[in-house]
């Protein structure tokens, strides 16, 4: 045989089974393949197939393709339990360094620290293209401010999400951000928010729907460690039995860096929040209820614990999973959210860019 390199994945379907890869590459092409794990697959001979439909694959194989292959290589009535023909395409580009892993990167920690919403906001594309541009490792930042606000998502009216009078009025200001989703009534104290920036290559091949739960699997460990047994519910609402909590919105920028972040709910003044946005039967259509009220139920009353214990549990948690260590906002970085946000984020262009 032509001599190779030998290859190795892993990657834990989410909810699903570890399946492992060992590749022989040679001539830039898969020229032995070793599909193994704890899931299940019938016929046992369905295994040979997709070890098959690997073999002669190029090197630089896009994620589809693999995915296609594998689907067409597997013989009739076979069963994939745990796995699936993606789970496999995921765990062969990261075999070949196209894809990556959490433990491939060194987080950082980026504790609360106390500053406007806007500013907050524009943090989020200013440490984007730190992680972009390589200035910065991939981090999780908790966010914390002293003011109101509602964050509305990139693509919604503000006319249609929120009753500027009632806002004006509660003194809470509107604000854009860069991704997409639903609006974010923030006070202080009443929610823990954070953001992930990480590297696309930890996504490879990921719909945004299935990235929700894999990039938010370490917060619904920290949630049941307090008692909170929460789920994802697509596309984007975290709920448990007793209600919604919290949703994720994601914005995937160019240079390579993806930009993901939660909004929970902990203590929310739900009258107030249904006065100032406009939350209209069509929003609660398809959960089957009758108020929106009825939509939120805080992590205050589900823990019995302070929002600060909560939040110090996610660290904990995500340090521990992922050895991140401890990171900060340098004071170059908080001028740069400063301007930002006084030269894109506080003007009528952006905020009112969809009246």
């Amino acid at each position: 045989m032509t001599q190779g390199y030998t290859h190795h994945g892993e990657y834990k379907v989410v909810g699903g089974k570890l399946v492992v890869i060992d590749l022989l590459v040679a001539d830039g092409k898969i020229a032995v393949s070793s599909l193994n794990g704890d899931f299940f697959l019938e016929p046992d001979e369905a295994l040979a197939d997709l070890n098959e439909a690997l073999v002669g694959l190029p090197e630089n194989v896009e994620h589809q393709a693999v995915r296609d292959a594998v689907a067409a290589g597997l013989r009739g009535g076979a069963v994939m339990f745990g796995f699936d023909a993606d789970a496999v395409a995921r765990v062969v580009r990261r075999a070949l360094g196209h894809a990556t892993s959490w433990t491939d990167h060194r987080w950082e920690v980026i504790g609360p620290q106390t500053m406007p919403i806007i500013e907050n906001v524009a943090l989020d594309e200013v440490i984007a293209r730190q992680v972009a541009s390589g200035e910065r490792g991939p981090s999780l930042r908790i966010w914390d401010w002293n003011d109101s606000g509602v964050v509305i998502g990139s693509f919604q009216s503000v006319r249609n999400e929120v009753d500027a009078q009632a806002a004006a009025e509660h003194g809470i200001q509107v604000i854009r951000r860069i991704s997409g989703g639903g609006a974010m009534f923030m006070e202080a104290g009443n929610c823990i928010t954070y953001s992930l920036y990480l590297p696309s290559s930890l996504v490879d091949g990921m719909s945004f729907a299935d990235s929700y739960p894999f990039l938010d699997a370490w917060v619904m460990e920290a949630l049941a460690s307090v008692g909170v047994k929460a789920h994802y519910k697509p596309l984007n609402d975290i709920a448990t039995d007793a209600g919604k909590i919290g949703g994720a919105a994601q914005k995937r920028l160019a240079g390579g860096v993806v930009l993901h972040h939660v909004t929970m709910s902990y203590d929310i003044d739900a009258d107030k929040m249904l006065q100032v946005l406009r939350i209209g039967r069509e929003k609660i259509s398809d959960k089957g209820i009758a108020s929106a009220v009825k939509r939120v139920d805080p992590l205050k009353s589900q823990s019995q614990l302070s929002r600060a214990d909560i939040v110090s549990t996610m660290i904990d948690t995500f340090t521990r999973r992922y050895g991140a260590s401890t990171g900060a906002i340098d004071a170059a970085t908080r001028e740069a959210a400063r301007a930002l946000a006084a030269s894109k984020f506080a003007t009528d262009a952006w905020t009112a860019r969809v009246p």
